[in-house]
C-alpha cells in the first residue's frame, strides 16, 4: 500500500512539474508542490525534468486524523500539528533554492486560493499575505468563531491542507504560488 501510495504522489508531483515548467520561464528554478491524503511532497529543478522528488509523511487527512480530534479542532491540537509540520518542512530549506517560484495544481490549494480572493483566472496567484488572512480565519474558528461566519469550510481534511501550505510558504519564504489548472 506504501508503495502505491508513493508512486501516486510521485507521479502527481512529475505531472505537476511539468506544467509549471511550461508556464515558468525557460531557465527558472521550480518546486512543484502537492498536498495528498496520506503525504505530501516537492519537485525542484531548472530543467525539463526535476533535480529533486522528495516525499514527507504529511497529508491532509494523515494529519487530521493523527491530530484534530474535534471538529473544528481545538486550538492545542492546531498548535501540535503546526509543530509536527513545521519539523518536516524546515530540512527542505536547504535543498530549495532562495529565487525558486512555487507551484501546485492541487484541488485543495486551489480552493483556498479561492477563499482568499484570487482573481478566476489561469494561473491564480496566491500571495503569502492572502493566504495568511485565510489561516487566520480558520485560527478564528478554533477560537469559537463559526466556519459559516469565516466564508470556510467547516472540514478537518481543509484545515490541514491550509496548515500544511501554509508552512511551506512561511517557513520555505514563498512570497507566493501559481496555482494551475489541473488537467
Amino acid at each position: 500500500m506504501t508503495h502505491s501510495i508513493e508512486t501516486s504522489a510521485e507521479a502527481v508531483l512529475q505531472q505537476s512539474y511539468a506544467a509549471a515548467r511550461q508556464s515558468a520561464s525557460a531557465s527558472a528554478c521550480i518546486v512543484a508542490l502537492h498536498i495528498g491524503a496520506q503525504q505530501c511532497g516537492i519537485a525542484v529543478g531548472s530543467g525539463s525534468l526535476p533535480d529533486l522528488v522528495k516525499l514527507c509523511p504529511l497529508g491532509s487527512e494523515r494529519t487530521a486524523q493523527q491530530y484534530f480530534k474535534t471538529t473544528p479542532p481545538t486550538p492545542r491540537a492546531l498548535e501540535n500539528a503546526i509543530q509536527l509540520v513545521e519539523d518536516v518542512v524546515m530540512p527542505l530549506r536547504a535543498v530549495i533554492p532562495r529565487e525558486a517560484q512555487l507551484f501546485s495544481m492541487d484541488a485543495g490549494i486551489r480552493e483556498i486560493a479561492l477563499l482568499a480572493g484570487a482573481a478566476p483566472s489561469e494561473p491564480l496567484h496566491l500571495s503569502l499575505e492572502a493566504m495568511e488572512r485565510v489561516f487566520n480565519r480558520l485560527a478564528a474558528v478554533v477560537e469559537g468563531s463559526s466556519a459559516v461566519y469565516q466564508g470556510l469550510p467547516e472540514s478537518n481534511h481543509f484545515a490541514a491542507t491550509l496548515l500544511i501550505l501554509r508552512e511551506f510558504m512561511h517557513h520555505l519564504q514563498f512570497a507566493h504560488l501559481l496555482v494551475l489548472h489541473a488537467s
